[in-house]
This record gives C-alpha cells, sequence and structure tokens, in this order.
C-alpha cells in the first residue's frame, strides 16, 4: 500500500501534516531569533558560509544549471512533450495571460527592480573574462552578463520541478501539493516514509532561504523609494514600517487565497510592468538601448557555453562566485516553490506548453526589463548624465536605483509607480511563498483545494519575522547567504524529481512506444 492510499484511508480531509509543519517552524523560528538577537554575529556567520559553499561546490552548480536546461529541452521536444498535465482533452484552469503574470511576478519579485537598473553597473565596475574596468567591452559584457542570469537558465530550474509536480496533481491525482509526493517515481521503496518528512523540510528551509534573500533586497528599496516622495529619511524604522505594511497587504492577499487574491495582484503587476518597461524604452534613448540590447543578444549566443562554464579558476577574480554561482544558487532555493506553484496553476496544460510557455514567458518578461532599464542606465553612466558608479559606491544599491529613476520625465510619477509595483511584486512572492509553505504542510490536500487560511497566515508571518532578522544583520553577503547556503542541499532533491518524472512516463500507458 502506498503513502498515498495510506493517508487517504486514515484521514477523510485535509488537516496538518505535523511531522513536516512543526520541525519546519522550529527551525525558521530559530533562524529567526537568531538574526535578531545576534545580528552581527550572524552577519558574519553567513558571508563564511556563503563563501565556502560558492569556492567548494561552485562547479557543481554550473553543471546542474547545464543539465537543467538540457532536460527542460528534451521534455518539450520529445515524444512526451505532447503528455497533458490533467484529464485527456482538459481546458487550462487559467487563462494565458493570467497565467504568465502569476509566473512572472512570482517567479521573479522585487529582485528585477532592485537589480534591473544597476547590475550592468557592477560589473562595469568589476567586469567579467579580465576585462578592464570602465571600458567599452566592460559596459557590452556588463549588459549582456546581466540578461544572461536572468535570462533561460533560471526559468529552466522552475520548469524541472513544475512538470513532475503538475504530473503527480493532476495525472496521478496525488491528494498532496508536496515535493515528496511528486518525488514517489524516484523513492518507490519501504523506507519512503521516512524520507519524504525529511525531503519536505528540506524544501521549506530553502524556499525561506530565498524568499529572505528577496524581502532583504526588497524592503530597503521600497523604504527609500517611500523617502524620496515624502521627503522621510531611510532608514531601520522607516524599513519596518514598510515591512509592517507588507506583511499586512501579503497576509491580505494570502488569506484570501489563490484566485481571489494572488491572481489579482499578478494581473495588475503584469500591466505595470509592461508599461514600466515601454515608458523607459520612449523616454530614454531608444535607439541606444534596442542597440545594445541587440548586441548584447549576440554576445550571449556567441559565448552562451563559456559564460555557464566560466569559473575562472586561475585569476579566482572572484566573479564567478559573487553573481553567476550566487545567481543559479538563488533560484535553486526558488525552484522548488515555484515548481509547487506553477504546478498548481498549470492544469490542463500540455508538458510542452508548460516548459515553452513557462521559460518563453519568464524569459521575455525578464529580459525586457533587464536589457531596457540596464541600458537606460549606462546611457547616463556614459554621456556623463548621472555618476551612477559614484552613487553605488558611496550611496548604496537603492540611492541609486532611486537617482536613476529621478532623471526619467514626470520623476515623481514614476517613483511612485515604481514603488507600486515593487509593493506588488513583492507582495505576490510572498503571497506564493505563503500559499505553497501551507499547501507542503498540509495532508490529503487535492490540487483543486486550497490549504486551511491560518496556515497560510502563519507562515506569512513566519516570513515576517525572518525578514525583521534580515534587515537587523543587514549586508549583501548576508542576504546571498540566504539562498547559497540552503540551495546546496536542494540539488539532489531537485535530481530526484527529475527521475521520479523520467519514470512516471516510461510506464504512462498512454505514450505510444
Amino acid at each position: 500500500m502506498s503513502e498515498i492510499e495510506r493517508s487517504l484511508r486514515a484521514e477523510d480531509g485535509p488537516s496538518i501534516e505535523l511531522r513536516v509543519f512543526l520541525p519546519s517552524l522550529i527551525i525558521v523560528l530559530i533562524a529567526g531569533v537568531y538574526l535578531v538577537l545576534a545580528p552581527d554575529h550572524a552577519a558574519a556567520g553567513a558571508s563564511v558560509w556563503k563563501t565556502w559553499v560558492t569556492v567548494n561546490f561552485g562547479w557543481l552548480f554550473l553543471l546542474v544549471a547545464a543539465a537543467t536546461l538540457g532536460f527542460c529541452g528534451w521534455l518539450a521536444l520529445g515524444r512526451y512533450g505532447r503528455v497533458t498535465l490533467g484529464d485527456p482533452g482538459e481546458r487550462p484552469e487559467f487563462r494565458e495571460l493570467s497565467w504568465a503574470g502569476m509566473m512572472f511576478t512570482a517567479g521573479i519579485g522585487i529582485g528585477l527592480v532592485t537589480w534591473a537598473f544597476v547590475e550592468p553597473v557592477y560589473y562595469l565596475m568589476t567586469p567579467p573574462m579580465g576585462i578592464e574596468a570602465g571600458t567599452a567591452a566592460a559596459m557590452e559584457w556588463g549588459h549582456a552578463y546581466a540578461q544572461f542570469h536572468w535570462g533561460v537558465v533560471p526559468w529552466a530550474f522552475y520548469v524541472l520541478p513544475t512538470v513532475p509536480i503538475a504530473y503527480s496533481l493532476y495525472v496521478r491525482k496525488t491528494p498532496f501539493l508536496r515535493i515528496s509526493a511528486a518525488s514517489e517515481g524516484a523513492l518507490s521503496t519501504p523506507k519512503r516514509r521516512q524520507w519524504s518528512p525529511l525531503i519536505d523540510t528540506l524544501v521549506i528551509i530553502g524556499i525561506i532561504g530565498g524568499a529572505g534573500t528577496s524581502i532583504g533586497l526588497g524592503v530597503p528599496l521600497v523604504a527609500e523609494f517611500f523617502g524620496a516622495l515624502t521627503g522621510v529619511e531611510s532608514g531601520m524604522t522607516l524599513n519596518l514600517a514598510v515591512l509592517a505594511v507588507w506583511t499586512l497587504i501579503f497576509g491580505t492577499s494570502v488569506y484570501r487565497g489563490l484566485k481571489a487574491g494572488i491572481r489579482r495582484l499578478a494581473d495588475i503587476n503584469i500591466f505595470l510592468a509592461v508599461f514600466v518597461v515601454v515608458f523607459v524604452l520612449l523616454a530614454g534613448p531608444t535607439v541606444f538601448i534596442l542597440s545594445l540590447s541587440v548586441n548584447s543578444v549576440g554576445l550571449m549566443l556567441n559565448n552562451f557555453l563559456h559564460m555557464s562554464f566560466w569559473l575562472d579558476p586561475v585569476d579566482k577574480s572572484g566573479f564567478p562566485e559573487d553573481w553567476t554561482i550566487f545567481y543559479w544558487a538563488w533560484w535553486i532555493a526558488y525552484a522548488p516553490l515555484m515548481g509547487l506553484f506553477f504546478g498548481r496553476i498549470s492544469r490542463g496544460r500540455t508538458i510542452r506548453q508548460v516548459v515553452f510557455g513557462v521559460i518563453g514567458w519568464g524569459s521575455l518578461g525578464t529580459l525586457s526589463f533587464m536589457a531596457v532599464c540596464g541600458a537606460y542606465t549606462l546611457h547616463l553612466e556614459l554621456e556623463g548624465l548621472l555618476p551612477v558608479t559614484q552613487i553605488l559606491q558611496d550611496q548604496g544599491r537603492e540611492a541609486a536605483v532611486v537617482a536613476i529613476i529621478e532623471t526619467l520625465p514626470f520623476s515623481t510619477i514614476a517613483i511612485l509607480v515604481f514603488t507600486v509595483l515593487s509593493f506588488i511584486f513583492l507582495a505576490t512572492t510572498l503571497d506564493s511563498v505563503a500559499y505553497v509553505l501551507a499547501s507542503i504542510t498540509t495532508r490529503n490536500l487535492r490540487g483543486d483545494v486550497e490549504p486551511a487560511r491560518m496556515n497560510r497566515l502563519c507562515w506569512a508571518f513566519a516570513l515576517a519575522f525572518i525578514a525583521v532578522g534580515l534587515l537587523l544583520a543587514g549586508g549583501l553577503d548576508t542576504v546571498q547567504a540566504s539562498s547559497v547556503v540552503t540551495a546546496l542541499p536542494l540539488i539532489p532533491v531537485l535530481g530526484i524529481l527529475a527521475l521520479s518524472l523520467v519514470r512516471w512516463l516510461r510506464t504512462n500507458d498512454s505514450i505510444d512506444t
């Protein structure tokens, strides 16, 4: 008898899975208390752990990224691509625009607003490939690398868990929205019941780590936006006030549920994101932005393999560890979350539609944002209109973003729009986090049923508590370590999911042999 059958016979409806809920919540609360009570010590420890993981396991992260991209191509282009993630002939649950909007806003969040304007400038100051800082080559490669880090690889990471989870939910009719349930094909042994809680607990910790990075990057930026609008000096008090409002927003949305809350926020945000990209493109140097963006596409296509496997083992500049490996770890930490959320909302689509939809829509959104906003910033730096590098060095990332946006026409309105966009971006991401965490810690939760509201609210406030600790600890290394360290144990989990899906597909009677 499988675990699913045993669970269904034991209980008639959804209930809290205490074997996962209690240890996960305890670990999260302990981490939050540590960050709040000993922020300096926590920040120092986080930096050490981040360095250890990126230096010793950077090669592994790059290999996993390449393997994931190849696996997604095999799924989409192979004979299994036509498998429907649902009943034969079933129509998609969500219309295309809402589906794409929920994926885009949940999968990227405020990190896109944080980095789109300033990431190319970081690379201009500390370029890859041994290029001299501040040169034309550094500017071109900086723009290309920013798009590389936010392009097809992140969305491929999200696809890998999405397909087996959706297959488990809607083809095999598994009554669990959990990674362990989607791993059954690879762990069909008598000891599976012992491994399932461990897998789900690791997933929850990874999700918290990835969300922690987004919170640590997002709250100070919105506080800086708010300060620019009101004249209130930014600082820890304002950061905590922003976090409190944020918690209220995404807590309300989580309470209302998937269709009434998260989808509505996503629909609003996708229109705001499109408006922002078009506005910056038309208000800025349009020809320069388009020319640099096309040039970056050429650089990426021509050097994709080199960029994907470059570790700089001789010169040891630190660029791969600080950027590429960090980003791949961040996406891996988020991958189970996005797999659970994307899988939940992908009912009725084929595997091919999911692969091309997630990677296609996601990459289109992120590459457009990064290309347009990054090129606009480089134009300001190149023409001497704004000393972006100096502001970045002297005042920090958030101040640089605000200063860049203030150069746009109708700057006050632009900052207001970016403030709203940032609020909803992170609120939607954290909605998804709380929703999925509640789902993982619920037994007998069928694909069309939402987890209990109090469970969702519990995780919403747990995330807020972690956010307070990260704000107190501060520093880029601390928020980056939140993802990097928690991503490492998730690599074998992704491998188990891929193996599980392959075994299920090979035994699917609906596939012609």
